[in-house]
């Protein structure tokens, strides 16, 4: 969601544990006239989002969510170096299957 005061920010947030990134969170865009002008400017077909769309119209509120990335919590915390040891199923370029 665009600050409402300067629309070039975002009403969003991340926070960093010794430079790593662990929590990215953000308001969602909950005007459905803005949203649907979102779309179309990203090549999305607004048919294809309609019961979403429709949501806003009828009465979702404003809200927002975050994500966590726990094994970078959990490297930060160990002080490893390598976030595949904190991983249950690492992946690099030399294996990507457990």
């Amino acid at each position: 969601m665009p600050c409402y005061d300067d629309p070039s920010y975002s009403n969003s947030f991340d926070v960093f544990i010794r430079g790593e990134e662990i929590i990215s969170g953000a308001q969602r865009i909950h005007e459905p006239e803005l949203l649907t002008k979102r779309a179309k400017a990203c090549g999305i077909d607004v048919k294809t989002i309609a019961t979403h769309l429709d949501s806003f119209k009828y009465g979702a509120w404003p809200h927002g969510g975050f994500g966590v990335g726990l094994e970078c919590v959990v490297m930060l915390f160990c002080n490893l170096i390598n976030i595949r040891k904190t991983s249950l199923f690492p992946c690099d370029p030399q294996r990507l299957a457990p």
